[in-house]
């Protein structure tokens, strides 16, 4: 008796409509939400349920009548209300066989049904302002690059015939005015297409360090003009080939390249690449451009990815830019599978930070797979001869995981740690050298713990320094432990 009163009590307050009727059609229970949302004042106990839901009841060959019945899945059904008005439902019947008892569950989907309809709408207007919008910039971008590309066209037949020096700098002014006016054409464009989700990656197999001296040359002559040193980097391990967008690869680094120069007067610039991981198809691949220029405060550090924005309105107006180069960069890094994120203080330079997944070669990977299988032994520098004992024990060295390799990790840890106390930051940077090249082939955690270290001796970060060379340590013990 409990439960009845239970299951009743629960059919009452039910938020759907609830309605029970025997195998004749007469409805026999019927909760508050179904009398409330049929408009109903009295119990609607003996009602025909074809009054209601017409489309239940159907019409047999004899003349009869009888239920509708499909089974107990959901399904869409019109709904009458007193006045005759109806509304769209969704709902389903249970059958209980032994009694021949029908029990109705149904939801009111008009509201849903006109907020899908609304949503629709909506979206379709927002498709078509976006559409509107990415053909005025293409037109107006296409409308400024002409007169642009004119002028630059006109300057560079200008140039080779120009003997005077005053008109000849006047010149090259105008040159480097058009071609960063392109630029800016170019990440007005790109940025309504990523807005537009219109951004397609092409990628392709290219020889990423080609790439890499093309950037190079690109930036060498603008960075030394200022008085900077310019350093780049490629790691060992990183791959001749490699499949990817190298037009957009290019895009980001010239990006921040070119924003270390602008916020850079002394000192230098570093561009350095490594890679950290290789799940199947694909690798990993981590930028770091560094510079020693005017630095960001962390507060301000988030406005950098924004679009149109500045850190300040001083910075716009001395150094220039539209605030879209580097919001451009996270959206190709994030199209690429990986982040970018900046490390910086006010005074104290820059680090951008970048991670993209690239696909293998699959030439190099068969190149690997037989230079594994014929166990080549390391090469020996061609400026130092060692005997055949002293080469086995510096390849074991530089295995990581070895004993031999253990020892002259701690040994270089050591000579790091009292390089960085005694300030020698030119022999800590050397020592740090060493480390990288004995951790080339140790697990990702340990890899991505030697970057952080370099780092913090780049920035002459004591305390990151410290912090991370005990947990260097602490990896190296730990793993000396499960042998």
């Amino acid at each position: 008796m409990y439960r009845v009163d239970m299951e009743r009590l629960l059919f009452d307050h039910a938020l759907e409509m609830v309605f029970a009727f025997d195998d004749k059609g007469l409805i026999t229970y019927n909760n508050a939400a179904a009398r409330e949302k049929l408009e109903y004042d009295e119990d609607l106990h003996g009602i025909p349920v074809g009054d209601v839901f017409p489309a239940l009841i159907v019409e047999n060959e004899d003349g009869t009548k009888s239920i509708h019945y499909e089974g107990s899945g959901i399904c869409r059904m019109t709904a009458y209300r007193k006045n005759q008005t109806c509304f769209p439902t969704d709902m389903r019947i249970v059958r209980e066989e032994k009694s021949g008892y029908f029990l109705c569950m149904a939801n009111d989907v008009l509201e849903k049904e006109f907020l899908s309809r609304e949503l629709d709408r909506v979206k379709q207007e927002a498709d078509a302002a976006m559409r509107v919008k990415s053909e005025f910039v293409a037109n107006v971008t296409h409308e400024l690059r002409t007169p642009v590309n004119g002028i630059l066209g006109h300057i560079r037949e200008m140039l080779p015939q120009e003997t005077e020096k005053g008109r000849l700098r006047e010149l090259h002014l105008i040159e480097r005015c058009c071609d960063e006016m392109n630029k800016i054409i170019n990440n007005i464009l790109d940025f309504s297409k990523l807005e537009a989700g219109k951004f397609v990656l092409e990628p392709r197999r290219f020889q990423f360090r080609g790439m890499v001296d093309y950037i190079m040359a690109n930036h060498k002559g603008r960075i030394t003009e200022k008085g900077l040193d310019f350093f780049v980097t490629v790691s060992p391990n990183v791959p001749e080939y490699v499949v990817g967008d190298e037009l957009r690869i290019v895009q980001i680094l010239n990006n921040l390249l070119s924003n270390a120069q602008k916020f850079t007067s002394v000192g230098k610039i570093t561009l350095e690449i490594i890679r950290t991981a290789s799940v199947k198809d694909s690798q990993e691949l981590i930028f770091f451009v560094s510079d020693t220029g005017i630095g960001i405060d962390p507060a301000d550090q988030d406005k950098l990815f924004q679009s149109f924005s500045q850190v300040d309105a001083s910075t716009s107006r001395k150094y220039g830019g539209t605030g879209l180069g580097l919001s451009i960069c996270r959206q190709l890094v994030e199209l690429m599978g990986g982040n970018i994120s900046v490390e910086s203080a006010r005074g104290r330079g820059t680090t951008f930070t970048v991670s993209i997944w690239v696909g293998r070669d699959p030439e190099e990977d068969e190149a690997e797979s037989a230079e594994e299988n014929a166990n080549i032994p390391l090469p020996v520098s061609p400026f130092q001869k060692m005997t055949g004992e002293e080469e086995e024990q510096e390849q074991a060295g530089m295995h990581y995981g070895t004993a031999e390799n253990r020892e002259v990790l701690q040994k270089n840890l050591t000579k790091l740690i009292l390089s960085v106390e005694m300030e020698n930051w030119e022999k800590a940077e050397m020592f740090m050298d060493t480390v990288r090249q004995l951790t080339a082939d140790a697990p990702q955690e340990v890899a991505r713990a030697v970057l952080r270290l370099k780092m913090a001796v780049q920035k002459e970060n004591y305390e990151k320094i410290s912090t991370g060379i005990d947990t260097l340590k602490g990896m190296i013990e730990a793993e000396r432990g499960t042998e």
